[in-house]
């Protein structure tokens, strides 16, 4: 398939700079796989359409404060995205700008609160590996200095760093939140658990690759990143007794449903305890394992994601449904309105 395929006309008005008021009050279309129909509810509303015994399976990363400002011992200004922890005080970073910064260059942040040296250029021109020094406790460090990774085309000020995490955030180690899980609020989640609804876990930890862009003309030469992940034996259970007892397994974005794709048998759909790292690319003729339906955000033109929720729903019927969510001036990405897929 071509890229041009998935691409889609969007006015730049429609993008979500500032998140809702209420988390759970978002607009939210539910598209029916079976009847092809397009309704447009509140996000709350997704309760109407869980039954009990259903499973939803949400990503509970947390976002670190990635961003770090700093300068090189000549002076120079320099900007790292922290992407990926690869062993200790070890990092995979992303830098800017990324040709002049080599290997052995040293970088100061937060007046000397944080030092960096690089050791190893990798992929490409702006990805390093890093070695972080510093005294303390390097998440309170970056908890004083860092700024969130805010996508970059959200060009304003968040102004309350909780509104990018989700209220069930737990493990450290997002540069990107799963923004799908924004819509959630405690008291909603209640709610569908007192309905019945079993709610599980996966993890994983979200990287700044999830907003490169897809350059090849067709897509299947896209090589996508990977990303770290984990589940635990109680989520695997919850998640697999929902399939055995015929109920519906549901991600919450499209990380908890790469997760539950990754790790499901190809047999069975069943899920078990496991640990690794994921590159799974999802895209139009791709047989979907283990999930039956996905909570989304609207995505970017042209993205993976957008081939990912092609790939659950065909390709004709998202790209009607995103015409319909531009007509009716939904907000799209990140701080944006949801979609059910079902």
């Amino acid at each position: 398939m071509e890229l041009k395929e998935f691409y889609y006309d969007l006015p730049e008005e429609l993008i979500a700079q500032v998140p809702i008021k209420n988390r759970d009050e978002s607009r939210l279309m539910v598209l029916d796989r079976k009847t092809q129909s397009i309704k447009h509810r509140i996000f709350k509303d997704i309760i109407q359409y869980l039954q009990p015994g259903d499973c939803l399976v949400r990503n509970n990363t947390k976002v670190i404060p990635a961003r770090l400002y700093g300068k090189k011992e000549t002076g120079a200004n320099v900007e790292f995205v922290l992407l990926k922890n690869i062993e200790g005080d070890i990092w995979e970073v992303m830098c800017r700008p990324g040709n002049k910064l080599h290997v052995g260059a040293k970088v100061i942040f937060g007046d000397g609160l944080l030092k960096a040296e690089i050791l190893e250029t990798i992929k490409d021109a702006g990805t390093r590996k890093v070695k972080f020094t510093y005294n303390g406790i390097f998440n309170e460090i970056l908890d004083k200095i860092g700024l969130m990774p805010l996508p970059p085309y959200i060009h304003e000020e968040l102004k309350e760093k909780d509104r990018y995490q989700t209220v069930y955030a737990k493990y450290e180690g997002s540069a990107a939140a799963p923004t799908a899980g924004l819509h959630f609020t405690d008291d909603l989640l209640r709610k569908l658990e007192e309905n019945g609804i079993k709610i599980a876990n996966v993890t994983l930890h979200v990287g700044i690759g999830t907003f490169r862009p897809v350059k090849e003309k067709n897509i299947e030469d896209h090589h996508m990143h990977t990303e770290h992940y984990y589940i635990k034996k109680e989520d695997a259970d919850k998640i697999n007794e929902a399939k055995l007892s015929g109920k519906r397994v549901i991600a919450v974005g499209t990380t908890s449903c790469r997760t539950l794709e990754t790790i499901a048998d190809e047999k069975t759909g069943l899920v078990k305890e496991s640990e690794g790292d994921t590159g799974i690319y999802i895209y139009p003729g791709y047989t979907f394992k283990c999930i039956d339906g996905l909570v989304t955000n609207f995505h970017l033109p042209e993205s993976t994601l957008l081939m990912l929720v092609s790939a659950l729903a065909g390709k004709d019927y998202i790209m009607k449904a995103y015409k319909e969510a531009v007509d009716k001036k939904y907000r799209f990405f990140s701080f944006g309105d949801a979609m059910l897929i079902l």
